[in-house]
């Protein structure tokens, strides 16, 4: 199934017939799909049905059999430096330098983007400030719990304000005030003119915070688009539900050739 927006101009995340095996078994037969500027898209699935396998191809941490995937035009597999300039990563469990400060990571990683100066300074306390982590940023990474970790990443995932940002369920071990703040950032950043893609199996977080969804069984798309289209006049729990039966039902069904 192929996902697109015609009204979307140059897509932020272009994926087209991606195509991924691990050995003999085939996870992503060929799945298609866009984020648009100003997107927070939703990648809903149960787990095991391609989710990570999809992100980390798009963020060059694997490769892929077939297909293609571009970031901002350029080509993940032909340019990938020029793909990582321009998004950030997200994954479901930070793993950061255990040796280093909060505030030694955050200026490494500004480094590494070229934010630099006093806008370094500025955005780093600004970030900071609203994920409750000034007061921690002089202590080693290795005393942090997995939240203060997953915050740490958020903040230098914003840091340098990518084009995109891919996240895989980034609010696991977030106490309730900082999933609140964590949504109003991304939000911000999709308002900015960035686009976020977001990976969760928690529907009801897809649901409040996503105006676009993607809906992923066994490697196959299920159902894209607009939030409010693809839930139609339930939940979207319900849709994905109903839309996985009906979706098993067909191929479960014996062939009339048989």
């Amino acid at each position: 199934m192929e996902a697109s927006d015609t009204r979307c101009g140059q897509p932020v995340l272009l994926v087209r017939h991606f195509k991924k095996s691990y050995g003999k078994k085939l996870v992503v037969p060929d799945l298609s799909l866009e984020v648009c500027p100003g997107d927070v898209y939703g990648f809903v699935g149960h787990n095991g049905a391609g989710k990570t396998t999809l992100i980390r191809s798009i963020v060059g941490a694997q490769p892929f059999d077939g297909g293609t995937i571009s970031v901002a035009g350029f080509d993940v597999a032909r340019q990938p430096i020029e793909c990582k300039r321009r998004m950030a990563y997200v994954p479901d469990n930070p793993d950061i330098y255990d040796f280093m400060t909060g505030i030694g990571y955050l200026d490494y990683v500004g480094a590494l983007f070229g934010v630099v100066g006093e806008e370094r300074i500025s955005r780093i306390q600004l970030l900071s400030d609203r994920l409750g982590m000034v007061d921690v940023l002089g202590d080693y990474v290795s005393s942090y719990s997995h939240g203060m970790r997953q915050k740490l990443v958020l903040i230098s995932a914003l840091l340098h304000n990518p084009e995109l940002i891919v996240l895989d369920e980034p609010f696991v071990g977030l106490d309730p005030l900082a999933i609140h703040e964590a949504k109003v950032l991304l939000h911000e950043h999709a308002e900015r003119g960035g686009a976020v893609f977001f990976s969760s199996h928690v529907l009801e977080v897809v649901e409040k915070l996503c105006n676009k969804v993607a809906l992923i069984r066994s490697g196959e798309l299920l159902a894209a688009g607009p939030t409010d289209e693809v839930r139609g006049d339930g939940s979207l729990e319900e849709a994905f539900l109903g839309i996985a039966d009906n979706a098993g039902s067909v191929s479960a069904a014996p062939s009339r050739e048989e």
